[in-house]
This record gives C-alpha cells, sequence and structure tokens, in this order.
C-alpha cells in the first residue's frame, strides 16, 4: 500500500522549499494510493546477535518523488534501513521493495547493477583522496560503464549544479567540510538516481553549512528523485516541515505528512517537561 502525502505536487523547477504551516499526523491507512512506491518495507525484522533489534515489524512505503527524513535516537533502526536499501544488509524476515522490486530476487552478482538506480551520501563523504573533485565524480560514471563522452557531458553540470565549478581540479583535502559533502553528493546524483539515500549527511557539518546541503537535496528532490534522509538534525527537520519516518527501538512510532523532529506536546506534557527541567531550590 503506497504512502503520499497526499498534497499537490510543485513545480518540478522550483528552488525553494515552501514550508507546509500545519504538522497533523495522517494515519498509515488513510493515506490515497496516488502515485507508485519506490521504497516498500512489510513487517521487516533484523536482529544483530542475541538480543540486538536493528528493525522490529517495521512496515512503511515512500512514493515516488517523496522528500522524507527518517529520524530517531541512535540505535534507532536508522542505518539498518539505508544499509537493508542498498542490500549490504540483507532482513531475517519481511519484504523490501525497491521500484516494486522485492531486493530477496535479485542475486548477489545483480547487486552492482541494483547500485546503480540508488545514489548513497553518507556523513563522512568517503571521497577518494588521491583524485581530483572532477575525478571523484568522474569515478561514479565509470563504475558503472560511463564512456569518456558520458563523463564529458554529466560532470559538468552535475558540479554547476553543487556549486563546485571553481573546485574541479581541487583534491579533497583543499576543501571544506561542506565543499566535500556536495562533491559526495554530485558523485551520487550524476548518474540520476530515481532514488537517494542520505545518511546523517549534516553530521559533520556546522548548521549554516547544514543548511545548504539540505537545500541542495531539496533541489535534487524537485528534479523528480525520491530522497529519504536520515538525520539527528532537529532544527532542519522543524525548518523543512517535509514528512517525517520516527523510529523507535526498530519500530516505525510515528509518520507525518509534515512533522517536526519530536511529536507536537500537548499542554500537560509541555508543563511537566518544564516542572521537571526546572532547578532545584537551593538548600538552606
Amino acid at each position: 500500500m503506497a504512502v503520499t502525502t497526499g498534497r499537490s505536487r510543485l513545480s518540478r523547477h522550483a528552488v525553494a522549499a515552501q514550508a507546509p504551516t500545519t504538522a497533523a499526523a495522517i494515519p498509515h491507512a488513510a493515506r490515497p494510493a496516488a502515485t507508485p512506491s519506490v521504497i516498500e518495507l512489510r513487517a521487516v525484522e533484523k536482529r544483530y546477535g542475541v538480543g540486538a533489534i536493528g528493525l522490529d515489524q517495521a512496515t512503511f512505503s515512500i512514493a515516488r518523488g517523496e522528500f522524507v527524513f527518517l529520524v530517531g535516537a541512535t540505535g534507532s533502526g536508522k542505518s539498518t534501513v539505508m544499509r537493508l536499501l542498498i542490500k549490504e544488509l540483507e532482513p531475517d524476515d519481511g519484504t523490501i521493495r525497491v521500484a516494486g522490486r522485492d531486493l530477496a530476487e535479485i542475486p548477489r552478482k545483480r547487486v552492482p547493477y541494483y547500485r546503480r538506480n540508488v545514489g548513497v551520501v553518507f556523513q563522512d563523504f568517503k571521497l577518494l583522496p588521491n583524485r581530483t573533485v572532477h575525478d571523484n565524480v568522474a569515478y561514479a560514471l565509470q563504475v558503472t560503464g560511463g564512456g569518456r563522452r558520458d563523463i564529458r557531458a554529466k560532470v559538468p553540470d552535475i558540479l554547476r549544479l553543487t556549486g563546485l565549478s571553481t573546485k574541479l581540479h581541487n583534491y579533497p583535502d583543499e576543501l571544506s567540510g561542506g565543499e566535500q559533502q556536495r562533491v559526495a553528493i554530485a558523485r551520487a546524483f550524476v548518474n540520476h538516481p530515481p532514488l537517494l539515500l542520505a545518511d546523517e549527511p549534516t553530521g559533520n557539518l556546522d548548521p549554516e553549512t547544514s543548511i545548504g546541503i539540505m537545500q541542495l537535496l531539496y533541489r535534487i528532490n524537485r528534479t523528480g528523485t525520491t530522497v529519504l534522509v536520515a538525520t539527528h538534525d532537529h532544527a532542519m527537520v522543524d525548518k523543512m516541515r517535509r514528512r517525517v519516518i520516527e523510529l523507535s527501538q526498530g519500530r516505525v512510532v510515528r509518520d507525518e505528512a509534515t512533522g517536526l523532529y519530536a511529536r507536537d506536546e500537548s499542554t500537560r506534557e509541555f508543563a511537566a517537561r518544564l516542572r521537571n527541567d526546572a532547578p532545584s531550590a537551593p538548600e538552606i
């Protein structure tokens, strides 16, 4: 069952995000199946050793063209979801489909071909230190069979999109953290994959740089690519007001169409938190 936000799409050429004004939760079953699912997890289980839970009956789907945040505390299952989606891990139970295909049906020798359609951005960039910006991005085309003509056509375009046109001859150690992450995004998107996964893409960046990275990911999303971002960045999630899926101990505990990092508190919960956070009176 596909899950969509039910909101009308903006023009694919829009550059700036238009934040919705509400953050109301929408029940999973109430969302209309307007567009096909790009990602679908059904009752997915993943365990590590004895008692260590990766995912516990995790079920959700993401429609084509959505921008979704995956949030939760450390150990909640966010990275497990990402690793399952790129077939770095296999589930113990349940079904994972990407673009309608059951990942369990993809043999190991075909995994590299599957990954050509999935762009991945990591927190630690994973750039090749002995290659220039241009060559780091071109490498993503080379390993998927792209020739010189393909590289000449695509690499300059993606460097312009990511704001790296003046850095193409620089090496990673000559770049700032934000610039290195832009190179990683350029490399992940140079093949224009229908799905882009970003695992803590702003985890090592300052707030101002993080804004630029999220704007870039949103710009990519507006071209039609589905984007799933696993993050701890409370401020960014709250500002962008995209769909939020929250995990806790491997379970999906919240799914909001235009959500905040944390669910809205009731007045009573807010008052209780203030009381708990208030400094105690000094002893006399």
